[in-house]
């Protein structure tokens, strides 16, 4: 007898090497099988007449065999199987291509099924290599069929076969973790139902009705999940500190701030002047002024006699920081220090000293910060950049070394409402929707092959007028891949210096370096002692080159939307016109989604297609953005079922905090299994 942990082994069909390549997409038990949901479906439900077949549609025609198939050996490697079938309307003609064995499975006088795309004319429609069954059977036509994700040794016909039985054996154990009261309200289905009817649904209306059900639940555990693990944190009692006159703050800056940074400044110090901790997060595209709002809050804590630490994720980042910080607010009296941990033993020992003092009113580093070395007088404010990039346990860690310090959370990944709801639930959210006067938006191309020389000759012409240039690479070894098409790094750089720009300063810089070399580099380009800088995505969150004026990404097809945003902020940030060159390959997929690229620079589009094309376990490149992967709900849309789901699940959490009565303890089996995966992950 099978249970949904079973092995896949178990259905008939499926030996060691297929039981391999189920294992491949992450099926390894019936559970995993059954949850094994169709990225698409084939509506095989239109039936028509031979004389209503429109070439170019992909429909069902129900004909009978009128002459024995005929076999063609045409040449090697290729046999052609010809028959013509008839309904009382007219003749199709049709043809299949090195399948021999179909011959024997077609009878002449038999009526069968055909499903697959017209051809020919009107007059004579032809039909090649269709799906067919006989007419009394409805396995696969004259239904909606589930379309699945393969990988090798599968098909689609497999797959569905083996769901199929694995619906047979388990059907009656699936698990509802879903109260009954919570269907009755929100008026979903069955699980059995909805797990049926979203691999075979009879209907698109069985469909939508299953999908719905899928949606809400996937959202419900995960809502449960998030409250669960929350339910133990009690509000703190924060440090209140009042905004002070910040009129010497703005007076000092030597631009305006924009309406966007004012109303994300009032947040800000709404938030610092009430009696719990400070959460928000400030959002908003590479270049769009974050790092001044992060300097009023430190102005203001630094007034009530308080300290600030600020984490950047990399070195060089806290580095550019530190000089921003230190333009803006030593001028008014504060002290910025900067502690990474490459500093010199002696500096680092002074700079400890006056944190533990309070001589030092805003500190700006990188890890270095949570070592057991750095002791604050009295921190009030934490900062961190790109709070995706750091674990859990870091970003605890800074906070740990104050009493309920006030947190404000920088990132230029733009994340979609949606996103943001459900990784940052507790954090109230800024959105920093302008760019300062003065910048000009980056023109953006996607060119193919054949712009390749001209390409070259325009980043000639940049330099020769003074300007410098980004490449951008998605691998470091040389067909690290066994993909001929992808250019590496070293060797492309090796290639530019050698063969095309050989009278220009060429360098590169990629993740498998050396910290110390990576640095050097990119203190090098920063200089402007290299014209030149092949890399990898390391530049993603880097160091402000204003005089980089042009972006040149290959193979951009690889890269994420988000990603490709990114990449483009690191240019445009000086008074020259910018400009960034997209090379793509793919056919018209790639076109399609660089199209996107082209047409605008709002990051919160960019990033709402990105969430589309890819969903969110891959939003972000890494798993630190603490969400599991969406087997069905697409974040982009779902909204309303998203707020559904966390509206229930937040009552049902409050009125049983520990999921401890017994018509919850299927939905706490699902939520232990959903922590216990997302451990690392989930904040």
């Amino acid at each position: 007898m099978a249970d949904l942990d079973t092995g896949v082994r178990f259905i008939k069909g499926v030996g060691e090497q297929r039981a391999k390549s189920l294992n491949k997409l992450g099926i390894e038990t019936l559970r995993d099988l059954v949850g094994y949901f169709p990225r698409a479906y084939e509506d095989r439900t239109e039936v028509r007449r031979i004389s209503q077949l429109v070439p170019g549609e992909t429909v069902c025609v129900l004909a009978t065999v009128a002459a024995d198939p005929r076999l063609s050996h045409i040449r090697k490697g290729l046999d052609l199987l010809r028959l013509r079938a008839v309904d009382e309307s007219g003749s199709l003609s049709i043809t299949f291509f090195n399948q021999s064995y179909v011959k024997d499975s077609l009878k002449l006088g038999e009526t069968y099924a055909f499903y697959g795309k017209i051809g020919g004319s009107l007059i004579q429609p032809e039909m090649t290599n269709p799906v067919f069954e006989p007419e009394s059977s409805f396995s696969v036509t004259r239904r909606i069929m589930p379309v699945y994700r393969l990988t090798a040794g599968l098909s689609q016909n497999l797959v569905a076969r083996c769901v199929a039985q694995g619906l047979a054996a388990c059907g009656d154990l699936l698990p509802d973790p879903l109260p009954a009261e919570i269907q009755q309200t929100y008026r979903l289905c069955q699980s059995r139902y909805a797990y049926e009817n979203i691999h075979f649904p009879k209907s698109p209306e069985d469909l939508e009705t299953a999908r719905r059900r899928l949606i809400f639940e996937e959202f419900f555990v995960f809502a449960c999940a998030l409250a669960y693990m929350r339910r133990g944190r009690v509000k703190k009692q924060g440090i209140p500190i009042p905004a002070p006159d910040m009129t010497a703050f703005y007076e000092a800056l030597p631009f305006r701030l924009t309406g966007a940074q004012n109303r994300a400044v009032a947040d800000a110090l709404r938030d610092m002047a009430a009696d719990e901790p400070m959460s928000r997060l400030i959002q908003g595209d590479v270049g769009s002024g974050k790092t001044v709002v992060a300097a009023a809050c430190c102005y203001a804590a630094a007034r009530a006699g308080f300290q600030s630490a600020m984490m950047a994720p990399t070195e060089i980042l806290a580095e550019q920081h530190c000089r921003t910080l230190t333009e803006m607010l030593e001028p008014l009296g504060l002290h910025v220090e900067l502690l990474t941990g490459k500093m010199p033993a002696k500096t680092r020992r002074e700079v400890l000293a006056r944190l533990e003092t309070g001589a030092a009113d805003v500190v700006v580093g990188t890890h270095a910060l949570i070592s057991a070395g750095a002791v604050f007088d009295a921190l009030g404010l934490v900062i961190t950049d790109e709070q995706h990039r750091f674990g859990v346990a870091q970003r605890a860690a800074l906070t740990a070394k104050g009493t309920s310090p006030h947190v404000l959370v920088m990132s230029a990944t733009p994340i979609p409402r949606t996103l943001a709801l459900m990784m940052y639930g507790e954090l109230d959210i800024s959105v920093i929707d302008e760019l300062p006067p003065g910048r000009t938006p980056v023109e953006t191309y996607a060119v193919d092959e054949s712009m390749r020389a001209r390409i070259y000759a325009f980043m000639r012409r940049l330099v020769g007028e003074g300007r410098q240039i980004y490449v951008v690479c998605p691998m470091v070894e040389e067909n690290e891949t066994g993909d001929d098409g992808l250019k590496s790094v070293s060797a492309y750089a090796k290639r530019l210096q050698e063969e095309i720009f050989s009278d220009l300063r060429v360098g590169f810089v990629h993740g498998k370096m050396k910290s110390k070399e990576k640095e050097s580099v990119m203190r090098a380009f920063a200089a402007g002692e290299l014209d030149i800088l092949v890399a990898t995505t390391v530049i993603e969150v880097g160091v402000d080159v204003p005089n980089a004026a042009l972006m040149v990404v290959e193979n951009a097809d690889r890269f994420g939307l988000s990603q490709l945003h990114q990449l483009r902020g690191r240019v445009g940030r000086g008074k020259h016109q910018s400009y960034c060159v997209l090379f793509r390959g793919g056919g018209d997929v790639a076109k399609e989604r660089l199209r996107v690229m082209c047409e605008t620079t709002d990051g919160f589009k960019i990033s709402e297609e990105d969430l589309k094309l890819r969903g969110p376990g891959d939003f972000f490149g890494n798993r630190q953005h603490g969400l599991p992967e969406m087997k069905i709900a697409d974040l982009s849309l779902d909204i309303r079922l998203m707020q559904d789901a966390q509206a229930a699940a937040q009552e049902l959490i409050a009125a049983d905090p520990e999921l401890a009565r017994p018509e919850h303890r299927e939905l706490q089996a699902h939520v232990q299994r959903m922590l216990t995966k997302s451990a690392d992950t989930l904040n």
